[in-house]
């Protein structure tokens, strides 16, 4: 493969993910603010912590590669749509807290695939700190949907 292609195709990456990490953080508080489980607070709380070390990150590896053309992230906008239809149809507060969990949880599944696919080609295309960071995003997000399944489980275990 051509090394110009993927290059571009890391770029683009990241620049969706930039979009993606707005995307985020437009939506944090607001999410935040409709959890009721303390657990589940906690973990959103966390979350947005560990949301801003990505973006920088994503800043660090578009500085690496040679930056990117801005873009928007359709598939997280079209996500933040569904959340919040979900948490307006909720009945009660265990049912929009188990829908915040199942939505954030898709959210940290799209984060997995974008991290670990472009943490892939960067480490094909020698960018090794991109690589790097993005792998170590990749573990975070699967941490935070372990424990996303934990607090679901308590949720679930106290109906």
């Amino acid at each position: 493969m051509d090394t110009n292609d993927l290059k571009q195709l890391i770029q683009d990456g990241l620049a969706a993910q930039q979009a993606g990490s707005q995307v985020a953080a437009k939506a944090t508080d607001e999410i935040l603010n409709d959890a009721t489980h303390p657990a589940l607070k906690q973990a959103l709380e966390q979350g947005n912590q560990t949301a801003k070390e990505w973006a920088s990150r994503i800043e660090r590896a578009i500085a690496e590669v040679g930056g990117g053309e801005k873009q928007n992230n359709e598939i997280l906008e079209a996500h933040y749509e569904v959340s919040k239809q979900i948490r307006a149809k909720a009945t009660t507060d265990a049912v929009r807290d188990l829908g915040i969990i199942a939505s954030g949880q898709l959210a940290l599944h799209y984060w997995i695939a974008s991290f670990g696919t472009v943490a892939s080609y960067a480490a094909s295309a020698g960018f090794t700190q991109t690589e790097q960071e993005l792998k170590a995003s990749v573990q975070e997000a699967k941490q935070a949907d372990d424990q996303h399944t934990d607090i679901a489980q308590q949720i679930l275990a106290a109906q």
